[in-house]
């Protein structure tokens, strides 16, 4: 077993105390907040250079996160996950318990299931939601590897994850889908 209890540590330190991380995701590299604090959002809005009006992607560690952050969810969409290879992200309406500026101009948000070993062990620690946003600036192509992300967004954090920073393998953003009567509405 690969021994991240350093990064978790310092992790779970600067979320806490609203502050934001660069971290490994189960698709690109990500920077990250406390899901339910405002503050800690407007630091990677501005550091991302990006704009306010649009909503982030929230990862979590189990269905039953899901469940206590959205309403009126189809379970079905949770056997649909199930099927699926690629990481999916979905979008659910009438997301609860988060950041305002989380959230679309509708009050959905777009939540993933993570299954990054690193990710659900730092999620269930800190008990809460956490941004996963790309490492980039907004509207600048997505980087591939830890090697590839600005130096701007690196010195901009808290605190960078160490675990996995040595990957060479090109890594792919995941799927976006919406679930609507039953079926999947990729949207990326």
């Amino acid at each position: 077993m690969i021994d991240f209890t350093n990064d978790i540590e310092n992790c779970l330190q600067v979320l806490k105390s609203g502050g934001i991380i660069l971290y490994p995701t189960d698709t690109i590299w990500g920077i990250g907040c406390d899901a339910t604090n405002e503050a800690a959002v407007e630091k990677i809005i501005a550091l991302k250079n990006r704009p306010t009006e649009k909503s982030f992607v929230v990862l979590v560690a189990t269905e039953r996160d899901i469940l206590q952050h959205a309403t009126n969810v189809d379970l079905a969409v949770f056997d649909f996950l199930e099927t699926v290879e690629k990481p999916t992200t979905v979008i659910y309406e009438n997301a609860i318990g988060f950041a305002d500026n989380i959230l679309a101009n509708n009050g959905s948000v777009a939540i993933r299931i993570c299954n990054d070993e690193f990710c659900r062990h730092l999620i269930k620690r800190f008990q809460k939601p956490i941004v996963s946003t790309s490492a980039n600036i907004s509207g600048m192509p997505s980087a591939k590897t830890y090697n590839e992300i600005n130096t701007h967004i690196k010195q901009g954090v808290d605190y960078i994850v160490k675990h996995r920073q040595d990957e060479t393998v090109a890594a792919q953003a995941s799927s976006i889908i919406k679930w609507e009567n039953g079926e999947p509405i990729y949207l990326r």
